[in-house]
């Protein structure tokens, strides 16, 4: 009698470890959901509310199918209220989409400025390359958007950093030919060679 009372003890003590896990994820992955779909139809109070549950991850959690993080989905619409509040909130500014797409690469083919300039000052990484190896500044320069350029070199984007092409910001600028946008390249480039020569100069 009393073997089969341990013996029933022993099983219901497995079954509920097996179960308490499973509902845990259950209600991790619903979490998630719920936060992502608040951040796309822009319901603070939701969002709010699940940020603040003790130890919760949700601010940097990705939709499945698309990769896509809370980040990417403000910066896809250009809302920049939504934006600094998540990067506030702990938002990891250099997550990657399905597409190897990080939100400011995503700011700068929408050619958004000021998003991109708040994601560099949350500290996002300038010289990330996408799925096809192109960087924010390369596709900057597709653009022909020279404020977005002056923006991403002032941040300190790398101009001769290339694509799975072997083609870099400076070369489609220079095949673009004399302009506003293959001058300011060549003019940036000459600062940092003038500034490393001044740092590793003999004088130095």
């Amino acid at each position: 009698m009393i073997r089969r009372w341990l013996a029933t003890m022993v099983l219901a003590g497995l079954a509920s470890a097996t179960v308490a896990p499973q509902a845990v994820l259950a209600q991790a992955k619903s979490e998630r959901s719920e936060f992502l779909k608040s951040v796309r139809e822009r319901d603070g109070n939701t969002a709010t509310e699940l940020l603040n549950r003790p130890g919760t991850v949700v601010v940097n959690t990705r939709e499945f199918t698309t990769g896509e993080t809370a980040l990417h989905i403000v910066t896809e619409r250009r809302d920049l209220t939504w934006l600094k509040w998540l990067l506030g909130k702990g938002a990891s500014p250099d997550p990657r989409n399905k597409a190897g797409e990080t939100p400011l690469q995503l700011a700068a083919n929408l050619g958004w400025v000021d998003g991109v300039e708040a994601l560099v000052g949350a500290g996002a990484a300038v010289d990330e390359r996408n799925n096809l190896g192109e960087t924010a500044l390369i596709a900057a320069v597709h653009r022909r958007d020279l404020a977005l350029v002056r923006s991403l070199l002032k941040a300190g984007a790398d101009p001769e950093r290339t694509d799975n092409s072997g083609r870099s910001a400076k070369t489609y600028a220079d095949l673009m030919g004399p302009g506003p946008m293959k001058s300011v390249i060549d003019d940036t480039m000459s600062e940092q060679a003038a500034r490393k020569a001044m740092t590793y100069g003999p004088g130095a």
